[in-house]
């Protein structure tokens, strides 16, 4: 997927900000991938937003199977309702008293 974005790109957050995405960062982030289902997945809590503009959802869902997934019909990359979500989290995290 990042293939297409190798060469000069600008930083989401600033626009006048730029920088060069090579192709051997594709490599890099290949390797950290381990390709291997999560050993324990009851242990993960996954906020997933069907409007995420960078990732694909169906692919993060299936990388979390078996875990706890809250996927956001709406929301973004961000996931800027995250106040509305917090609650699941601390829940999630044993947090709540």
């Amino acid at each position: 997927d990042l293939a297409a974005h190798i060469g000069e790109q600008t930083a989401w957050h600033d626009p006048a900000e730029h920088f060069f995405f090579r192709p051997e960062y594709i490599d890099e982030l290949r390797a950290l991938s381990t390709g291997q289902p999560l050993a324990q997945p009851e242990r993960f809590f996954a906020v997933i937003a069907k409007g995420d503009e960078l990732l694909d959802w169906r692919e993060m869902t299936a990388r979390y199977a078996g875990a706890q997934v809250r996927l956001l019909e709406d929301s973004d990359h961000a996931l800027s309702d995250f106040d509305q979500h917090i609650d699941a989290v601390l829940t999630f995290l044993d947090l709540v008293r």
